[in-house]
């Protein structure tokens, strides 16, 4: 396949890809056999979070549907990587991938802002804002998170995303000096895609710990779930795309001639290759929001580990009515009862069934607490 290419297309800078080579190949692999797995479950449990009619749900499933669709662009990147970052393709495909890549940074930051949002409504205003946290309001928000990345990735369309380095062959998404028309893009990334987020996602998260803090009406694992839901997105926030974007501004900044680029090269790359494992933690977002997505995790993955671990410990000792696991869903109800003051309903329903040689027997246990500031009143409701 023949390229025309002009002098702006051509890398003057000689540098060195073996950060390609291994240690990118070794970490896409390991990302593209957990992520496509991890993120085909939370598929799932989105759907049902959908059937829920839980406003929550649209953005997660958007996520992972984000999540989904760079996973898809890593086959190519590998035989890049693999050919010694010499692109065989057509040059569409090439800004297809890229498109992807940078989509998937600023659409899980989009939504991970918004399930920080959410969090913030439910908790510190539970009884106000309710259209904000309603099923149209949260498709409303993703449609527009979509349009706004697909604007901006048009720009990249726009462009020619191939060029020929010292040894004549073609690189994929890379501009070695940066081009000209990259500052304002890279400026805007950084404001308005990482800057911008980031305060939401802080002032949400202190609020949030605050409100959940001085609550005393919310069960404390009900708590603890919300501390670790608001502390994750943060955590994906911080530990993936922040260093990306202090070295993304420091070569938009910087970068003017082949000394810098060779001597930023790798720390760059390694900062964008962070970003990547985001497609592996968001799903760990379910865990905190959906009991039945937590105990399938734990079925699926930690249960036969303990068996096999513990299956000397366990033979000849095993009781079938031992091994029932019951199955839990607990669900915040917001009430503005009791004079006008607000109180927190938990809803806990558990299922057990115990399996004898003789029969069977199933036990459905519902609990009801309804807490407020004066007064605990709990409710069983048995059924054999």
């Amino acid at each position: 396949m023949v390229f025309n290419m002009s002098e702006e297309d051509v890398i003057n800078c000689t540098i060195s890809h073996e950060i390609h080579q291994y240690l990118f190949s070794c970490v896409y692999i390991l990302v593209l056999l957990v992520g496509v797995p991890s993120n085909m479950y939370s598929l799932y449990h989105a759907a049902l979070q959908l059937k829920q009619k839980n406003e929550l749900g649209v953005y997660l499933m958007n996520l992972t549907v984000s999540d989904l669709l760079y996973l898809a662009s890593l086959p190519l990147w590998l035989q890049y990587f693999f050919q010694d970052d010499d692109w065989s393709h057509r040059e569409w495909l090439c800004q297809l991938c890229g498109f992807l890549l940078y989509e998937n940074i600023y659409i899980s930051i989009g939504f991970l802002c918004c399930i920080s949002l959410d969090r913030y409504l439910a908790v510190v205003h539970p009884l106000r804002f309710t259209s904000l946290r309603s099923m149209s309001a949260a498709w409303l928000v993703s449609a527009f998170i979509w349009l706004k990345e697909l604007a901006v990735g048009v720009v990249f369309f726009r462009h020619k995303e191939l060029s020929k380095d010292r040894k004549n062959q073609s690189v994929c998404f890379e501009h070695y000096p940066m081009q000209p028309w990259e500052y304002p893009i890279n400026y805007y990334r950084f404001t308005i895609g990482f800057m911008f987020p980031l305060a939401i996602l802080s002032i949400s998260y202190l609020c949030v710990l605050r409100a959940v803090g001085r609550s005393a009406g919310t069960q404390p694992d009900q708590k603890m779930r919300i501390r670790q839901l608001v502390s994750s997105t943060i955590l994906i926030f911080l530990v993936c795309f922040s260093p990306y974007h202090v070295f993304l501004l420091v070569r938009t900044l910087l970068e003017r001639d082949c000394n810098f680029i060779a001597g930023i090269f790798n720390y760059y790359h390694l900062s964008l290759l962070l970003t990547s494992l985001n497609c592996v933690a968001d799903p760990a977002l379910y865990c905190f929001v959906s009991e039945s997505a937590r105990g399938g995790l734990y079925r699926v993955l930690f249960q036969p580990i303990a068996r096999i671990l513990c299956c000397c410990c366990r033979r000849g000792n095993t009781s079938p009515a031992n091994s029932a696991n019951p199955a839990t869903d607990s669900h915040e109800v917001a009430t503005d009862e009791n004079n006008g003051h607000p109180s927190v309903m938990l809803l806990t329903h558990t299922r057990t069934l115990n399996n004898f040689k003789t029969g069977s027997s199933s036990k459905n246990i519902i609990s009801i607490t309804q807490t407020n500031e004066k007064s605990t009143l709990p409710l069983n409701i048995k059924n054999n």
